[in-house]
């Protein structure tokens, strides 16, 4: 906040020199209005922690978990929102810290997937909750990642349905462009596991990544931070050579210390990884998904829902083990 009006003055100059770069959705640097990122007081390990404070595991969740900064996930529980997205960046504005979100309701949501199945009811009612979320956010400075999975689940979609979900995040770069410009979003790109370089390039340029900041990488997966690196710099050297562009990118580093087993929902003997901050080859490395939120009713986290916390994973998620 108390850096705003210069930052803004500032990037408004180098407008032109940015958009020859690269395509740019947003002239402002949220991460330069802010004096580092916050920490979600409401988080599902925050909640935890102060619920069981004789735990034997709470001071270590405390300690490793809960007071790193990580995003919060917005979707149909989430109320009205635009209200609830306001509600969030104005709390972490109040405090001059930069807030991470994540934008989970896309019609037909893990449609092949099924873990985290749901979604808004149909494109035109997405299309209307992208743009109240967009709207809450305003001209404050937030990170958005939009939609994780959608570019990597279309292994059972049709081509009618792949071309409805690249107009839904078409539409919703639109609308931060147009109410949120001091937002940076950043389209998901799965993780090196799930498609190849070249067709995930295809699939972000024809969804619309000209208009996005960037786009993220791991998320709720598992691959070192290297893995990552390299693929994101193979997925930029194909949109060089095929769009004339390149991109910044995000890793998910929350789970990533012991990297993958090769499976994806709720494997054991995985580590928490770095804590959010710039830097390492991406553009940020970022906690995206919270250590102990389970995947799904899947692996250690069985009998779970998707998104439950669960304190025993994320106690053995510190130490590896």
């Amino acid at each position: 906040m108390r850096r705003r009006l210069r930052t803004l003055a500032a990037a408004l100059l180098a407008l032109p020199l940015a958009l020859a770069a690269a395509p740019s959705a947003h002239a402002a640097d949220p991460t330069t209005m802010t004096s580092g990122f916050y920490v979600d007081p409401n988080s599902s390990a925050k909640r935890w922690v102060a619920a069981n404070p004789g735990d034997g595991r709470a001071p270590a969740i405390n300690a490793s978990i809960a007071n790193t900064p990580m995003a919060r996930w917005f979707g149909s529980w989430s109320g009205t929102i635009g209200t609830a997205t306001g509600a969030y960046v104005g709390a972490a504005d109040h405090v001059d810290k930069l807030p991470i979100l994540v934008a989970y309701n896309i019609y037909n949501r893990d449609y092949c997937g099924g873990h985290s199945a749901g979604g808004a009811a149909s494109p035109s009612a997405y299309a209307n909750w992208i743009a109240q979320f967009a709207g809450g956010i305003a001209g404050r400075p937030a990170v958005v990642i939009l939609e994780p999975d959608s570019l990597g689940d279309y292994g059972c979609m049709t081509q009618a349905q792949i071309d409805e979900r690249e107009g839904m995040l078409t539409n919703a770069l639109a609308q931060f462009n147009r109410q949120a410009p001091n937002t940076w979003v950043y389209m998901d790109a799965g993780n090196p596991g799930w498609v190849s370089p070249a067709t995930m390039a295809r699939r972000l340029h024809e969804a619309g990544l000209p208009q996005a900041h960037g786009f993220s990488l791991n998320v709720s997966n598992y691959f070192t931070t290297a893995e990552n690196t390299a693929f994101g710099n193979a997925v930029n050297s194909e949109l060089s050579a095929r769009y004339g562009y390149t991109k910044p990118f995000v890793v998910d580093t929350s789970r990533n210390g012991n990297g993958s087993n090769g499976q994806w929902c709720n494997p054991g003997g995985r580590r928490i990884g770095t804590p959010t901050r710039t830097g390492g080859g991406a553009e940020m490395l970022l906690w995206i998904k919270t250590p102990g939120e389970s995947d799904g009713n899947c692996g250690v986290g069985t009998g779970s829902t998707a998104g439950q916390f669960l304190p025993e994973v994320a106690y053995k998620m510190i130490y590896g083990y």
